[in-house]
């Protein structure tokens, strides 16, 4: 049985009710859980992914090393996967969620095993998830669960479904176990009233997924809010989505769970738009994208008495945005509805100086074994290079938490 109950569910500590200055320059709160020498290995990996050329070239020889078996776990498992996993089980993760919090920092598990396609594997990964969702349902710490539903569905399967394509009787068996997988999670979270995120994909498969979440929070969601659905705001229709979304739960009378990401799959969606000669559904410029976030982000603060949301985002400005908004619309800081949430290793500048002020943060702990979690890990390399600044950003408030540790001054 669950320890949760619906009055503890919304925060992992008791939550700061007055508002407090947040100031993401501050680096002896973001690092305060880290010693000089995690710290001075932070240092080192983010200055060595801020060379692009690097990042491509020990990507390919790590593939190429996995590919000829050679002795390379050891040496990844001490760098890279030491900064954004939590291990390669959950009871490896232990220690990375008593960390985040002693930090007032909640963790996501988000088993990350990519690359499966059988039935059995399908199973095996909701089997994994469950795992997550009664470890969460045991204490406050891990505010929710999270799953791909690619990670327990064929993604041709889902693309089919997604076109309107005729099924096969053995295909139509195939999507009715996806169906019950997705119920499956769904269920056991809401009996142990841990809130479950729904990852969002690419967009040939994401008419398909949402159909599920929709149809899995009204099901859910009529007492509280666990399922939440993925928008992905560099979609030039994803914010419209939103706003209909949001009236058809307030018609049908349950609540929706929106995580608000820009987006993850900018070139796979570009690439195919070209080639398949369909219009690009990504917006034009980051500007668009930047814009489009936050007014989801105002149109979920205006519209909480049906929305919960949780702003995945490593964007200063946004975070900035939101709770100067919520700020203006007098609302707590530890208020249920709104969560922020960042990736392991990634931008502790702002997970600690959230919850430090006393706003609901949580991060995402990938786990699983060293070898299946290798794509995540490419992913995080690759958009450290991409987005612009990123590693730049992260390794200078390392060197400047550094420098004030080597001079001894407490700000």
């Amino acid at each position: 049985m669950s320890n949760r109950s619906p009055s503890s569910m919304p925060t992992i500590v008791q939550r700061a009710t007055t508002t407090k200055s947040v100031s993401f320059e501050d680096t002896s709160i973001a690092f305060s859980s880290q010693s000089n020498g995690k710290l001075l290995r932070t240092y080192w990996l983010f200055a060595l992914m801020n060379q692009g050329w690097l990042v491509n070239l020990g990507t390919f020889f790590i593939k190429l090393a996995f590919k000829l078996q050679l002795p390379v776990k050891k040496l990844i498992k001490s760098t890279i996967f030491e900064q954004f996993c939590g291990g390669e089980t959950i009871r490896d993760c232990e220690k990375t969620i008593q960390k985040l919090h002693n930090g007032h920092v909640g963790t996501i598990l988000d088993y990350s095993v990519e690359g499966e396609d059988s039935e059995s594997s399908f199973d095996a990964t909701v089997l994994e998830i469950l795992r997550t969702i009664e470890r969460a349902s045991e204490s406050n710490d891990i505010p929710f669960s999270v799953f791909k539903v690619t990670g327990i569905a064929s993604t041709e399967l889902l693309e089919k479904v997604q076109i309107g394509d005729s099924l096969t009787d053995e295909e139509k068996e195939a999507y009715e176990r996806v169906r019950q997988r997705v119920d499956t999670l769904c269920r056991r979270a809401s009996e142990r009233n841990v809130r479950i995120f729904i990852d969002a994909e690419e967009s040939w498969i994401q008419d398909t997924i949402d159909t599920l979440a929709y149809e899995m929070m009204d099901r859910y969601n009529h007492q509280n809010c666990i399922v939440y659905n993925t928008y992905q705001l560099y979609r030039s229709d994803s914010f419209a989505n939103l706003k209909k979304s949001v009236e058809t739960a307030r018609s049908k009378g349950y609540l929706l769970g929106a995580k608000l990401v820009r987006g993850a799959y900018i070139e796979k969606e570009r690439i195919r738009a070209h080639e398949g000669e369909y219009l690009d559904p990504i917006h034009h410029t980051k500007q668009e994208t930047d814009r489009d976030f936050n007014q989801a982000v105002e149109f979920c603060l205006v519209n909480r008495e049906v929305v919960s949301m949780c702003l995945g985002t490593h964007n200063e400005y946004s975070c900035q945005y939101c709770i100067n908004r919520m700020q203006e619309l007098r609302v707590a800081p530890g208020d249920a509805h709104i969560w922020f949430a960042q990736l392991l290793g990634m931008s502790d500048n702002i997970s600690y100086n959230l919850a430090h002020a006393g706003y609901n943060v949580a991060k995402y702990v990938p786990y699983g074994p060293v070898e299946a979690v290798m794509p995540y890990l490419f992913r995080r390399a690759a958009e450290n290079k991409s987005i612009a600044g990123q590693s730049s950003r992260e390794f200078l408030l390392v060197k400047n938490e550094l420098q004030r540790r080597k001079s001894g001054r407490n700000k």
